[in-house]
């Protein structure tokens, strides 16, 4: 089979389309036909070695996957061949994975292999930071930072499914009218001069219960100023640049918390919870709760491209590689 490889993580120019042996499942496994797999701004920045934890080499980026059951290992019976999936495993950019049978989902109807793949890990960051971290219940604020990418558009979705109000902060009236047009309530830029003063004017002089923040920018700090009593400022990533710091004082002052969402180590400790949520997030998906908006698709010969394009944070949804059409 034809799988993206790298000897080294030295540049993405070090990847590869070669051939390699194809995996075979063994018990309590799943062999899967990849459609499509989704790549997020954490999967170019394991690529290249940038990220807490390298992977071992030689390696083929790639973890959220969207396709079809080829044969099941001994010992697994809530999926067949033939059957539509999702899953989260490793090795996602070859025509063929692996993965462990409790992490493989069945698929909704109502959803395409492309919005699939786009699913699993935004998604799951998503629910497991506003319902299993900053615990959102009906008829509170969450505001929203990055909210037309891929993890911020999840988080307004999740949200909204979860009964709240979203607020969804963008840098583009462009990115402001896409994380709108997939369900947020209102929308503000993100220009610091006047900010709070702008978001304190749309939410009628109160501030946000829940900031749910893969961005940790220039308004880390006026975010946390803004907060309501008892809010929950959730620290999801850094791609707003330099890591910011917090007067310690400000969570006194305001009954609050700055709480870290980490899915990755959410999977490694609380396995069994994280798989609750992905069959919570394939039920929210057939009663169209929630509906992955696809950026830009690229067939699998663009990987690089589709690479740097994850990396760059500029578009609108989850870049997605085309596997195989169906």
């Amino acid at each position: 089979m034809k799988a993206a490889v790298a000897e080294n993580l030295d540049s993405l120019e070090s990847y590869g389309l070669k051939e390699v042996a194809k995996p075979e499942a063994g018990p309590g496994q799943v062999l899967i036909r990849v459609m499509a797999c989704g790549i997020g701004y954490v999967d170019s920045l394991v690529a290249l070695g940038r990220y807490q934890v390298k992977p071992p080499v030689p390696h083929t980026p790639g973890q959220e996957v969207a396709g079809v059951v080829e044969t099941v290992g001994e010992g697994v019976t809530h999926v067949a061949p033939g059957d539509r999936i999702m899953t989260m495993t490793q090795k996602g950019f070859a025509e063929y994975v692996v993965a462990a049978a409790a992490m493989v989902i069945p698929l909704p109807a109502a959803l395409s292999f492309t919005e699939a793949a786009s699913l699993p890990l935004n998604y799951l960051t998503a629910i497991h930071g506003l319902k299993g971290r900053g615990e959102v219940v009906a008829g509170e604020t969450v505001l929203i930072f990055g909210a037309a990418g891929g993890v911020g558009s999840a988080a307004v979705q999740v949200s909204k499914a979860l009964g709240a109000k979203v607020i969804a902060a963008a840098s583009s009236e462009e990115k402001r009218a896409f994380a709108l047009a997939h369900g947020a309530d209102l929308a503000i830029d993100t220009a610091p001069e006047g900010w709070r003063d702008r978001l304190k004017e749309i939410n009628g002089g109160k501030g946000p219960n829940v900031i749910f923040d893969p961005v940790c920018g220039p308004l880390f700090e006026p975010a946390f100023r803004s907060i309501a009593w008892r809010g929950r400022h959730l620290v999801v990533g850094f791609v707003g640049g330099p890591i910011p710091s917090l007067p310690s004082n400000l969570t006194l002052m305001k009954g609050a918390a700055l709480m870290g969402v980490d899915v990755r180590q959410y999977m490694q400790f609380e396995i069994k919870n994280a798989i609750a949520d992905l069959h919570q997030l394939s039920a929210w998906a057939a009663e169209g709760k929630i509906k992955p908006p696809v950026g830009t698709v690229y067939p699998f010969e663009q990987f690089g491209e589709a690479m740097v394009a994850a990396l760059s944070g500029r578009g609108m949804g989850k870049v997605v590689l085309e596997i195989a059409k169906g």
